[in-house]
């Protein structure tokens, strides 16, 4: 299997560390979505990564599809078999997906303009959510024990990327959540090296 993916992506560390968690072995291919290669574009009309292929089955996309076909793959070890309980982990995955859109859509408004057209309301509007998700997270942390599930690689995913894009914006007044990457970490060794990188 194959994934298509970019170092800076939230949503692709996400996806590989998932699957390294799981051991689940995937060849990735750093791909660039502005030159939207012809590779992404077939297994992607969106254009959009995350993309996992396969042989001889249709290409997975996006990144929350994914976790759930590395789920059914690993025979269920990447959310909890309770109900209630993947519940809670399928709920805070889409938060910090959440949090992720408002993030890019920030750094992309940023990139994507002329200076002079970026407009600062909807940045203003974007880090309103993500102020109020934080803080949310910051009373209510998840139990991270031995066993990882997917809210808490997509909890993981999104503080690397504030780390990369919003260094020094958000972990003031918010310890607990500062630290869990701390915590995580001890669980799952690779955190350090598949976070996105700085």
């Amino acid at each position: 299997m194959k994934l298509l993916y970019s170092p800076a992506s939230p949503f692709s560390a996400k996806v590989r560390m998932a699957a390294r968690h799981l051991d689940i072995v995937l060849e990735e291919v750093k791909t660039d979505t502005g030159a939207a290669p012809a590779e992404l574009i077939d297994y992607n009309p969106l254009g959009k990564i995350p993309v996992l292929t396969r042989d001889g089955a249709a290409p997975i996309y996006d990144s929350v599809a994914i976790m759930h076909f590395l789920d059914r793959k690993s025979g269920g070890k990447l959310y909890p078999k309770k109900d209630d309980k993947r519940t809670e982990a399928e709920v805070l995955e889409a938060l910090c997906d959440g949090v992720m859109d408002c993030l890019l859509a920030i750094v992309y408004e940023r990139r994507f303009r002329d200076e002079d057209k970026v407009h600062q309301p909807w940045i203003d509007k974007q880090w309103v959510k993500v102020v109020r998700a934080l803080d949310y997270l910051e009373r209510n942390l998840p139990k991270t024990g031995k066993k990882l599930h997917g809210g808490h690689f997509a909890l993981a995913a999104m503080i690397g990327y504030l780390d990369l894009r919003f260094n020094g914006q958000w972990a003031e007044g918010r310890p607990e959540l500062a630290s869990w990457p701390d915590t995580f970490g001890k669980r799952f060794a690779a955190y350090a090296d598949m976070k996105t990188p700085a």
